[in-house]
């Protein structure tokens, strides 16, 4: 496919030109999600507040937006390329993208063959494009996907409803309601053991812990792997890894401990109990209730950069005061939008109550260790880094510029410290176990002594936002009922460290994973539908979603890798000035590290790489294991050198400054 300079006002005519082409089609505005069918029979969900436009061969649905679109394109097809190239043809005749990269997907809800295409986008651009040919025996559906990085960030739940609902005409979805599940024999343990061995293996992750519940008791509590590349010291049931955001469904126990105290009500004003609570917004700050701390349901963004880059300053105290500054970008229990900042003012507001004299940071641990791990047992579960790290840890790794395992720093993980209700703790397979048991018991001990109500436990599960088809947010856990069960979930992610931890109340049957490496995430979905595989003889989709997601990894990282130059270009580091400041970001600071060129931001540091860009603008973008990823697109401004980075819904600029 021939390559194409997508320069940003051509973004916005293609955008432009795509919605007047649907212009003369029937407009459905959606007032609630809505069952819905392509002009080939496939079926699907309609988002509420969406515009669904329909024409001979596609649906094309439109957010609130009016920069993003989602196309649903029937077609008949020899293969996959054919597919997209035809639906291309019909939702935007004459469209030439560059092709990023092809993936194969595992078959799934029908489709016996799924394919992924991404398209090339330039930073500036801020736009999300790729497609998804599926096809169910002759009949292929071809999904694209053309919007803009906010939308796409903001409506990614939406638009998640529509992608994960669409399955073939007439098919009859896999469930286990009703079941009888096997119990988790010796054998059966065996088979998921060997399932999380082969998958560390093929993805490169050194250890893991990990832990199986039947029956509300531990089948299995141990390790696989090694704590550290290179050395032989092996991970076992006691060794500890950063649980990250599992720490949400955490600090929500300790809330619900409060509501049991009476000390607080999930629907109080979080205003009443800490009058200088503020967000950018007066109207979503007097909406905001306790329960709506951790839902993801605010409208608040996620906004993670400006305590990632500069945090040796951050206090609990200036973390909520963050808060204050930042705007809703959706209404008021719209659309999922994950905030940790919120999250951390939920424990911080809630030690309060607990140790009303003390620093915030100091009352939250306080409280944790006092209404939380130590009425559960969890012994070696804390906050304290130091603590942590004099022992038995498991130390973090990320993949190097070419996709090899390595050690990483620890560096940009403090930057959690004082936001740690909302993803700070370090815990191990045993002791997180000892939570996922209490909350199979239904908020009883292993001794059979209540340690708090099933009201209060069970209202953390309550739907407060959908996610996607299957899947709703309470307070800080997730519940996926995709295979007509409820399975309750939180999963965590930081610089080398990813887990999850899940559970199936109706059978007593739970699973903890902590990994030590970037490549750890992609072990969780799989395990997950092993596990009911396993308990329930469900179809054998575990093994194969794992070799693709494997096939995936190797596949993302070689192309990205393509674009890179290392060392980055002499020639364009050369232009760049020696220090540049943000407002939000704090300072960096360029210079060579070992002959490579360095970004420095005083709480860490990185090697970069430079990239050119089909627009022609130049990105340096940081390679180290566990900093990879961070894209800085070098500009101008008011004759100044400067350096742009974004997340979805946000913009940061570097300006140079002279040194200080």
């Amino acid at each position: 496919m021939p390559r194409l300079r997508m320069l940003a006002f051509t973004w916005w005519f293609v955008l432009a030109t795509a919605a007047s082409a649907q212009a003369g089609a029937a407009t459905e505005q959606l007032t609630a999600d809505a069952p819905r069918t392509t002009p080939a029979g496939a079926t699907f969900t309609a988002p509420a507040g969406w515009a669904l436009r329909a024409g001979p061969d596609q649906v094309v649905l439109d957010p609130p937006e009016a920069d993003s679109h989602v196309a649903l394109v029937d077609v008949q097809a020899k293969d996959a390329d054919e597919a997209v190239a035809k639906a291309w043809a019909i939702y935007q005749a004459g469209a030439k993208r560059p092709l990023k990269l092809t993936e194969p997907q595992a078959p799934r809800e029908g489709w016996e063959e799924r394919r992924f295409y991404e398209y090339e986008t330039s930073p500036n651009e801020r736009a999300v494009i790729y497609a998804y040919a599926w096809r169910a025996g002759t009949q292929w559906v071809v999904a694209i996907v053309d919007a803009t990085e906010p939308t796409f960030e903001k409506r990614g739940s939406p638009i998640s409803l529509i992608l994960l609902s669409l399955r073939p005409k007439g098919y009859q979805r896999e469930s286990f309601a009703g079941r009888k599940a096997h119990p988790l024999s010796a054998e059966r343990i065996e088979v998921l053991k060997s399932f999380v061995a082969n998958g560390m293996r093929e993805l490169g992750v050194p250890g893991v812990g990990l832990s199986f519940v039947d029956h509300g008791k531990p089948v299995f509590l141990g390790g696989v792997g090694i704590k550290e590349l290179g050395k032989p010291d092996p991970v076992d049931a006691d060794t500890l890894f950063i649980a990250a955001s599992n720490t949400k469904a955490l600090t929500t126990l300790l809330l619900a401990n409060l509501v049991d105290r009476r000390k607080l009500r999930w629907d109080q004003p979080v205003s009443e109990l800490d009058p200088t609570f503020r967000l950018g917004d007066a109207e979503t700050t007097r909406q905001v209730l306790v329960k709506h701390l951790i839902c993801a349901c605010t409208g608040m963004p996620r906004q993670d950069l400006e305590w990632i880059f500069e945090y040796r300053d951050v206090t609990p105290e200036s973390a909520i005061a963050l808060l204050g500054t930042m705007q809703p970008t959706s209404h008021f229990g719209e659309v999922f939008q994950y905030s940790n900042l919120m999250a951390a003012a939920a424990g911080y507001i809630g030690a309060e109550i607990v140790a009303p004299k003390k620093e915030r940071g100091a009352a939250y641990d306080m409280a944790m260790q006092s209404l939380v791990f130590a009425p559960l047992g969890m012994n070696r579960t804390t906050f304290d880094f130091a603590r942590a790290m004099s022992g038995n840890y498991a130390k973090p790794h990320g993949d190097d510029v070419d996709g090899n395992t390595a050690v990483g720093k620890m560096d940009l993980n403090y930057s959690i410290v004082p936001l740690r209700p909302a993803g700070g703790v370090w815990t191990s397979a045993r002791d997180l176990t000892k939570y996922v048991q209490m909350e199979i018991a239904g908020g009883k001990l292993p001794s059979g002594k209540r340690y708090v109500s099933t009201a209060s436990l069970l209202a953390r599960q309550a739907p407060q936002i959908m996610v996607s088809e299957d899947i709703t947010y309470g307070m800080g856990l997730f519940v996926d009922r995709r295979w007509g069960i409820p399975v309750v979930h939180h999963g965590g992610d930081l610089a080398g460290y990813h887990s999850d931890m899940m559970w199936l109340p109706e059978y007593g049957v739970g699973a903890v994973i902590l990994t030590n490496s970037d490549a750890g995430w992609r072990l969780r979905g799989p395990l997950m539908r092993r596990l009911v595989e396993v308990l329930f003889d469900g179809k054998p989709e575990a093994e194969e979603q794992l070799r693709i997601t494997v096939a995936q990894r190797k596949a993302e990282i070689a192309k990205e890798r393509e674009r890179l130059i290392v060392p980055a270009d002499p020639a364009e580091a050369s232009k760049l000035a020696a220090h540049y400041v943000s407002p939000d970001l704090g300072s960096l600071r360029v210079h060579q590290q070992d002959g490579a060129l360095a970004f420095n931001f005083t709480e860490w540091r990185s090697t970069v790489a430079s990239r050119r860009n089909d627009d022609g603008t130049i990105s340096f973008i940081t390679i180290d294991p566990t900093f990879n990823g961070f894209n800085f697109v070098v500009g101008e401004s008011d004759d100044k050198r400067t350096l742009m980075i974004r997340d979805a819904q946000h913009e940061y600029l570097f300006t140079e400054t002279a040194e200080q």
